[in-house]
């Protein structure tokens, strides 16, 4: 873990830590990160395995917990009950606290838009039917992302945003939250920054989409929970606040977003 002391209460709201770059030292991090400056992590589903991982660890550990769904990325290998299986997951653990990550990565040729876009409908109606906060993935996807969101209203949070000031203040006017990841630190990331000062600070969630997007100062390292301080040294030097503040409200906009009455503390 990166030794830090500064912060604490660092809630990070999109992780993934079922990564094989966590294989040699996973329990060994979560532990010690739980143990000092961090005080929730959720993890984001990817496919149906990674859902399975998600019940398994927020079982583990009582700071830990877990969306389940699948990523635009696996409309390839996913099986045509998928629906039914994330259904079948939900009576085991009161630990799944959103939907996710489910959305529309359109940057890759064979990105099949119709595929995707008919697994991310089916996506949000469950989790409509479920009453469950969505933590979406948007990729230069942006025009069929928000037309979507403008018809289904789903509560929730769009995950590592990249869009434009513009979008930014939309995405608000629809009731849903904003997160951001390690690259609003990158130096040449002026559009980052222009947006987050659309996003008012109840509406702000941090997070590190980790093993990627390290900030600056640790880019090129794997990125973990514990680096969150930097992206909120950021967002303080935007919003004219101190960092410490910005991660206790940023926790606070996690717990409430994901329905999270208390951390438990032991």
């Amino acid at each position: 873990m990166i030794q830090q002391t500064l912060y604490n209460n660092i809630f990070d709201s999109h992780s993934h830590y079922d990564g094989y770059s966590f294989d040699c030292d996973r329990d060994t991090l979560l532990s010690e990160m739980f143990s000092s400056c961090v005080s929730g992590i959720i993890h984001c589903a990817t496919d149906l395995p990674s859902c399975e991982y998600g019940i398994k660890y927020s079982a583990k550990y009582p700071h830990y917990y877990t969306a389940i769904g699948i990523h635009p990325e696996h409309i390839f290998d996913m099986p045509d009950d998928y629906i039914q299986r994330l259904e079948e997951m939900l009576p085991r653990s009161e630990k799944i606290v959103a939907v996710g990550e489910i959305g529309l990565d359109y940057h890759y040729d064979d990105h099949d838009r119709e595929k995707q876009l008919e697994l991310f409908i089916s996506q949000l109606e469950f989790a409509a039917k479920h009453s469950l906060p969505v933590i979406i993935h948007s990729r230069d996807a942006t025009e069929d992302t928000m037309k979507l969101l403008r018809k289904y209203r789903p509560t929730g949070v769009l995950h590592c945003f990249s869009g434009s000031y513009e979008t930014a203040c939309e995405v608000i006017s629809l009731g849903m939250y904003i997160g951001f990841t390690g690259a609003l630190t990158f130096k040449n990331n002026k559009k980052a920054s222009r947006a987050l000062e659309a996003v008012p600070m109840d509406r702000l969630l941090l997070e590190t989409d980790c093993p990627y997007m390290a900030p600056d100062g640790y880019r090129g390292q794997r990125s973990e929970s514990a680096m969150i301080y930097r992206v909120a040294e950021k967002v303080a030097e935007v919003k004219g606040v101190d960092p410490q503040s910005v991660l206790d409200i940023t926790a606070e906009n996690a717990k409430r977003l994901f329905g999270i009455q208390s951390i438990p503390t032991d």
